[in-house]
């Protein structure tokens, strides 16, 4: 069960258990300071602090620093994040198929379950971990297999129709990889990704 915290906390959290996933990857098996993260984070100990006190973190924590093999279960908890959880890749271009294989290690967390494409000839081609499904069965598989994340990544003009069947079949979160801005009930999550937008906002925080 998630706690109540505010969405700038929800972001610090998740970039404060990335570094922490980082650090026990790169073969560290000591605790991280809070000098250490204002270091690579730019935000204050006492931010930090007030952050992971408020996961009663303090249990993960001491005056060494705080231990990531402990920490990083407390932020999953707090957030939410402590259950595998089903995703799909609608549209299987350049783009969508790039994450048919996307496994990163400190994604274990997540399923790939299905992937879609209108091409018939596309999903009999590609090779996946998971099985590929021609477009028009989507709505069978999401329901049949409980999936709950979509990642859509097919072209503006099809964004909205894809995002409302995968709604319609159980999708509660979207990952929108299209350039369209979808129109969809408050209850179902969605994140835009789109790199031109990201590379002007770069540009604007440069000036």
């Amino acid at each position: 069960m998630t706690i109540s915290i505010s969405e700038r906390t929800k972001e610090r959290l998740l970039y404060l258990m990335r570094l922490l996933e980082n650090h026990a990857l790169a073969g560290n098996s000591g605790p991280v300071t809070s000098a250490q993260v204002e270091h690579l984070t730019g935000w204050s100990r006492d931010t930090i602090r007030k952050d992971i006190s408020s996961l009663n973190g303090d249990a993960a924590g001491n005056n060494a620093g705080y231990d990531p093999q402990l920490l990083i279960p407390v932020i999953k908890k707090a957030l939410g994040l402590d259950r595998r959880r089903k995703f799909c890749v609608v549209g299987l271009g350049r783009l969508g198929s790039a994450y048919l294989n996307f496994t990163p290690p400190d994604l274990a967390e997540f399923e790939l379950a299905a992937g879609f494409d209108a091409n018939v000839n596309r999903v009999e081609m590609l090779r996946s971990p998971a099985p590929l499904y021609p477009a028009y069965k989507l709505g069978e598989v999401i329901s049949r297999f409980a999936i709950e994340i979509a990642l859509i990544c097919v072209p503006a003009e099809a964004a909205q129709a894809v995002a409302e069947k995968c709604v319609a079949a159980g999708i509660q979160g979207i990952l929108n990889f299209a350039p369209a801005a979808l129109s969809l009930p408050p209850e179902v999550a969605v994140r835009n990704v789109y790199v031109a937008d990201e590379l002007r906002s770069l540009c604007v925080r440069m000036r």
